[in-house]
């Protein structure tokens, strides 16, 4: 189990207003979704590509030019579905969204506005502090990207790059249960990793895989609670979107700063429009990009090239069953198997690749050993030299001998910080390093005997010091250590201290 306290979200008050002021946010994530080929087109989905270099007729809205659904993007979406604990539905539609930019060939969009594919769901958020906030997932529907814009490569002309266009996203679009900046990073850094633990979507907010539109809206005290009893959105305030933000750091900042500045009308005795905004964190603020438009103004019909889209229960069954454990269900288990805190299961589950790493150096092992050794010592080298796990020089199985050593006393614990500095930068099987560069451990109690009596013959006075305060005998410990070139057994070493000296 794990150990969280579920609670109602608590409301995030802005200080230095005259009012208590609370937010409400809901969010709307595109996460496109890993795919070889776009949803409509098979046409490469690869990043970085030469401009214009992955577009197939249909992408490009040649005339004649007929969508073909991509069955396998059908599959994700429904495997992200079960992933969140959603309804699938069996039967859903795609409708056109039209609008009209210089990279939309089409004019329009293909999306699912009446019968999307996904329904109801729910993610579990952890915060931190011991508690978890339940955020409701209104609907999962598939579309298609746009393509890009570029402003930057003439100052008289813009450039259109069609590679995005066409590639299947999943917009995921949550109930406004979020109350707070915090919240709204933590939701997103769940919905990553859960994503990224079903294969589904990778997670890679730089090139723009992940990205969210942050619905912000403030309320008096007691509204969001009235809406919670009668689903009546009048209750809350006017919301305001802030578009395409693919930052944690920048979604936290963007909603205070928007928060603020609505409370700034509201209190003014103003009004809040409704409207689409962008967030310019050089600046420190929302500025007004659209009004924000309404379905209506999209012009929503039934798309006539497509078919709606009928799925079996059977298939459904099948991608179930076939689902990877999930992040809250493998940190129960690493806490249930290997008695891993709380923590160290949470940071070691994080990353799918980083649970997987563990699981393998912990296999056959004492579970907290590795953890800490992964933790503290991997991580935190990796960490400094602004790596990930991938990346790491040291295997699984180069760590896990390095344990092995610790626990059968072929080393010490600094002798296997040295061992590991030495595999990591150099490479190599453990045990064998240990053997040819004579790093094994002294455990002869003889040899360690005779050192520490050599030190007490040289050094009577500290003896007697010793003997009256028994905490310096310490100061021996560390003598025979440097004598013996730190591979004596340390724990061979207390005893016999002890022992002669009566401490």
């Amino acid at each position: 189990m794990l150990d969280l306290t579920y609670e109602m979200p608590k409301p995030k008050t802005i200080a230095g207003a005259k009012h208590d002021w609370e937010l409400v946010i809901g969010m709307e994530v595109h996460a496109q979704v890993s795919s070889n080929a776009k949803l409509f087109s098979g046409a490469s989905t690869q990043f970085g590509a030469e401009p214009n270099s992955n577009v197939a007729f249909v992408d490009a809205a040649m005339p004649g030019m007929l969508p073909v659904i991509n069955e396998y993007c059908v599959e994700q979406a429904v495997r992200t579905g079960l992933g969140l604990k959603a309804e699938i539905n069996l039967k859903s539609a795609f409708d056109r969204k039209n609008y009209f930019y210089p990279d939309l060939p089409q004019g329009y969009q293909i999306s699912q506005l009446y019968h999307p594919i996904v329904g109801e769901g729910e993610v579990l958020v952890e915060m931190g502090d011991g508690t978890a906030r339940m955020v409701r997932i209104e609907r999962i529907h598939m579309e298609q990207d746009a393509g890009k814009s570029i402003h930057d490569m003439d100052p008289h002309m813009s450039f259109v790059d069609l590679n995005r266009t066409g590639v299947c996203l999943m917009e995921i679009v949550s109930r406004p249960d979020i109350r707070g900046p915090e919240e709204a990073a933590a939701y997103i850094v769940k919905l990553r990793q859960i994503l990224r633990y079903l294969g589904t979507c990778d997670g890679n907010m730089q090139n723009g895989n992940l990205r969210a539109d942050v619905n912000v809206s403030i309320c008096l005290p007691g509204a969001y609670e009235k809406y919670q009893e009668t689903q009546d959105f009048s209750h809350l305030g006017t919301r305001c979107e802030i578009k395409n933000m693919n930052s944690m750091r920048f979604i936290q900042q963007a909603i205070e700063v928007e928060a603020r500045r609505q409370i700034a009308i509201v209190e003014g005795g103003g009004k809040v429009d409704q409207e689409t905004r962008l967030y310019d964190p050089d600046k420190g603020e929302t500025r007004s990009m659209r009004s924000k438009e309404e379905a209506h103004d999209y012009r929503y019909f039934p798309d006539p090239d497509l078919l709606p889209l009928e799925i079996e229960q059977a298939w459904v069954d099948d991608i179930a069953a076939k689902l990877p454990e999930l992040p809250d269900e493998k940190k129960a288990r690493f806490i249930r198997e290997f008695g891993l805190t709380d923590y160290d299961a949470s940071v070691l589950t994080a990353e799918v690749e980083a649970a997987a790493y563990f699981e393998e150096v912990a296999k056959g092992r004492n579970g907290k050993l590795a953890a800490n050794w992964v933790i503290n010592e991997l991580f935190g080298r990796l960490k400094k030299e602004d790596h990930d796990i991938t990346d790491s020089p040291v295997s699984p199985v180069q760590l896990g001998g390095i344990i092995d050593l610790i626990s059968s006393d072929a080393i010490s614990g600094k002798i296997a910080k040295d061992l590991f500095e030495i595999v990591y930068t150099e490479g190599g099987d453990p045990a064998q390093i240990v053997e040819e560069r004579g790093m094994k451990q002294v455990t002869d109690t003889g040899a360690i005997e005779a050192a520490l009596d050599e030190i007490i013959a040289a050094n009577p006075a500290q003896v007697e010091k010793a003997k009256v305060n028994p905490k310096l005998a310490g100061w021996f410990v560390g003598q025979v250590m440097k004598a013996t070139g730190g591979k004596a057994n340390p724990k061979a070493v207390n005893e016999l201290v002890s022992k002669k000296l009566g401490s």
